[in-house]
């Protein structure tokens, strides 16, 4: 039976366990969107996860509507980037950037403009801005010629990626952004060739995903779904019909691995009783699948030893313990994290987490 602290290759990437690091928002970027140099000290300080997948990362301006995070579209980014990427590989850990395209969930104080989105809906509440939380604004559909943009964007910030020192990159398709909000009917109420049927609204999705490979390689891109309930005001009446076509997709074009995070009725990022779709993922999906939300110890192990999956995602639990998989593996105690810190500026509660004695 495998072990969850055994070794996986993940396309082109070694990792010597099966814990990965789940991405993080942090805000510890500047204004502009440039990576700080603490996140060095950060990331390295969770370099014996398996693999990191960095925080979300912005692809361009109008994309990234999150305060101080960071993005991939510059070379002074690129640039900033390296000595993060640098110090993970020195602690023998290897790190993916995680390609963020926000879509609704922006506001125009931050971008500088309007948000868009497959169809003109906006985001069910109000959003994080420099000046505290504003209404959301209603976004403009994404014309073709947008698209084909957007296709460029991702281009650009996976070649930046590989640029700035990262083993691959995880396309994020998850948690009601702009993927996301493409992938499902409660959101995408367009009439063309990108609405309508689960394979219009899948298109999306596999264009970015073979941009990105033909950029960088089927070996070093990977994806996040989140397949079942209610994120960010994004749900499927009818999940299963778009996303196990989706995986199967991902699986014919022969990605890295695929990350599922699936809430349950007790989630601690959303709740719900749409039923997950690991099960019938897994029967399409044959390259490494990782599942996450609120997995114990006791879970993760069985999860991975059953074949279920093959590794598991850790969020929350790496924001306080750095060494989460030295206390995973001696069944040490966790730290508990200060939610006051998850988006503040500078080291409380983002590098000075005690390890364990």
């Amino acid at each position: 039976m495998p072990s969850l602290f055994e070794p996986i290759e993940l396309g082109s990437i070694y990792a010597k366990n099966r814990i990965l690091m789940a991405p993080l928002t942090r805000a510890r970027g500047t204004r502009e969107h440039v990576p700080t140099p603490i996140m060095a000290e950060y990331y390295a300080q969770r370099a014996g996860a398996g693999l990191i997948i960095s925080e979300a990362t912005g692809i361009s301006r109008e994309g990234l509507g999150w305060p101080y995070a960071p993005g991939l579209w510059s070379q002074e980014q690129v640039e900033a980037w390296k000595p993060i990427t640098a110090a993970v590989h020195a602690k023998g850990g290897k790190i993916v950037a995680q390609l963020w395209h926000m879509g609704r969930m922006v506001h125009s104080s931050v971008t500088g403009q309007q948000p868009v989105s497959c169809s003109a809906t906006k985001a069910p509440e109000a959003l994080h801005t420099y000046d505290g939380k504003q209404a959301p604004e209603v976004a403009r559909p994404l014309t073709k010629e947008d698209i084909a943009r957007i296709l460029n964007d991702y281009e650009n910030a996976a070649r930046n990626a590989l640029q700035a020192g990262f083993d691959g990159v995880q396309i994020h398709a998850a948690n009601g952004y702009l993927i996301d909000e493409f992938l499902r009917d409660g959101t995408n109420h367009r009439s063309d060739e990108y609405g309508g049927s689960p394979e219009n609204r899948i298109r999306f999705l596999r264009e970015v995903t073979e941009r990105v490979i033909a950029t960088i390689g089927a070996d070093k891109t990977s994806v996040r779904l989140s397949p079942n309930g209610d994120t960010q005001g994004c749900i499927d009446s009818h999940p299963e019909q778009v996303f196990v076509p989706a995986a199967k997709l991902l699986n014919d074009l022969d990605i890295a691995f695929l990350e599922l995070r699936e809430p349950g009725p007790n989630g601690t990022f959303g709740k719900t009783d749409q039923p997950k779709l690991h099960g019938p993922i897994r029967k399409v999906f044959r390259k490494p699948l990782v599942l996450n939300q609120d997995y114990t110890r006791e879970e993760a192990i069985e999860t991975v030893a059953t074949g279920v999956a093959d590794a598991i995602a850790f969020g929350r639990p790496f924001l306080a313990n750095p060494d989460l998989v030295h206390r995973l593996e001696d069944n040490l105690p966790l730290n508990k994290d200060d939610i006051r810190t998850w988006y503040s500026q500078g080291a409380e509660g983002y590098t000075d987490y005690p390890l364990a004695q």
